[in-house]
């Protein structure tokens, strides 16, 4: 099981301090070290240099007000984006895990950024404390988290593991595990590693294909990690602890959309505790989504061959950030 690496620590100070730095980042929401009165001078200083709780921040919120998307310049100039979408009676945020993605999916705009680096425990925080302190001021709170925004959660395991227990200890944030939930394009040590965490997150897959053909052409990814892989290993993960598993899939025009298609899923969906969770596709490049029809016809066909299903839909695409939608235009790189 993997062990916190919280980003502030206290040697030689008393006990409750840490719970007073708790109470005034996550119950307070304080956006500056100085607001932490109850904290010593020299503490609020030093806790500035190692966690700082602003950055330059953008927001961006769509049309129909129900998404707002902030795009992070961190410390070393990285750029990162995170976004808070209002479901009716609930707030969520999807976070980001790395600096442009390394996995270079071809439906994605991350995967075209390429890679620069892993956020640290902290970084992936802050993007939860920005929207927190936001809502505060309506009165409202954060109240689910989705790691499914830049990068890949299971190449970045330990310090995303470290900033789900950070968001999850009731004396940190106090955001119940059933409330997070944790998406991965099917890295299969970083399944194996997280089915021994004993932790109540919600797991999601990235499928988006039925077979290793059309997989490895969306996914690259697929060709170190084929579905043989993947489907056994979240098999182990359903068996081990006995939580349902979404296998997420994006709906491509002429691609991935087809009856075969579908009946090939049906067939991969052949466990009580898996559920499809069908995406149209937001565009990113030379991709067109599948047509309504299409959608429709998909999910009764996995109806049909008793497959569990839901339909997700598109938050705040006119601001390109729905999903596969989040990619910044600097430190793009040249790795693909």
């Amino acid at each position: 099981m993997s062990k916190p690496v919280l980003p502030l620590q206290f040697p030689g100070q008393p006990a409750y301090r840490l719970k007073q730095v708790y109470q005034a980042v996550f119950k307070d929401c304080i956006s500056d070290w100085e607001q932490a009165t109850v904290l010593p001078k020299a503490l609020r200083q030093q806790c500035a240099g190692t966690a700082p709780l602003s950055y330059q921040t953008d927001f961006y919120k769509s049309k129909d007000n129900r998404t707002t998307k902030a795009t992070l310049t961190l410390s070393d100039d990285s750029v990162i984006e995170t976004v808070l979408m209002r479901y009716p009676g609930r707030n969520s945020v999807c976070v980001s895990c790395q600096v442009g993605c390394p996995v270079n999916c071809s439906f994605c705009a991350t995967g075209q950024m390429g890679f620069k680096r892993n956020l640290t425990v902290w970084e992936i925080v802050s993007q939860v404390l920005v929207f927190a302190r936001l809502l505060k001021e309506d009165g409202e709170r954060v109240q689910s988290v989705v790691y499914m925004g830049m990068g890949e959660p299971f190449l970045n395991y330990d310090a995303v593991l470290s900033s789900i227990r950070l968001l999850n200890d009731p004396n940190a944030f106090g955001l119940g595990a059933r409330h997070i939930s944790i998406s991965t394009s099917g890295i299969v040590p970083g399944i194996k590693k997280f089915t021994q965490e004993n932790l109540e997150v919600n797991l999601a897959i990235s499928l988006h294909a039925p077979n290793d053909t059309l997989r490895s052409e969306l996914m690259p990814i697929n060709n170190t990690y084929p579905l043989r892989q993947v489907m056994a290993v979240v098999t182990e993960y359903v068996r081990t602890t006995n939580r349902r598993v979404m296998f997420e899939y994006l709906l491509i025009d002429g691609l991935n959309d087809t009856e075969e298609c579908a009946l090939q899923l049906a067939e991969l969906m052949d466990q009580p505790l898996f559920m499809v969770n069908v995406i149209p596709y937001n565009p990113t490049g030379k991709y067109k989504p599948a047509s309504s029809k299409k959608v429709k016809e998909f999910i009764q066909t996995l109806r049909q061959n008793h497959v569990a299903v839901t339909q997700r839909f598109s938050f705040g695409q006119d601001i390109k950030a729905a999903c596969g939608q989040l990619a910044t235009n600097r430190h793009r790189t040249d790795n693909k």
